[in-house]
């Protein structure tokens, strides 16, 4: 996971990426792969983008819908 320190700049991190998954799932619920087609473009690949997901998750930024396998924002869900 790139995350900033003293070699990766904080711009090169996927810190500066998270915001981008964010604003299209506040939007509304998505399938993953609705998701990653929407930020395909300013992701570098579908590893980068794993990671992005796996970051906001274990930030209780975003939830796994069980039933539809989707994604959804978390509006500030603290469990």
């Amino acid at each position: 996971m790139k995350l900033p320190n003293k070699i990766i700049k904080y711009e090169d991190s996927i810190l500066i990426k998270l915001p981008i998954v964010l604003k299209v799932l506040q939007n509304g619920n998505k399938s993953i792969l609705e998701t990653y087609k929407e930020v395909k473009n300013q992701v570098n690949n579908i590893a980068e983008f794993t990671e992005i997901l796996c970051c906001l998750y274990a930030l209780n930024k975003i939830e796994l819908d069980n039933e539809s396998g989707g994604l959804r924002y978390a509006e500030g869900n603290m469990e």
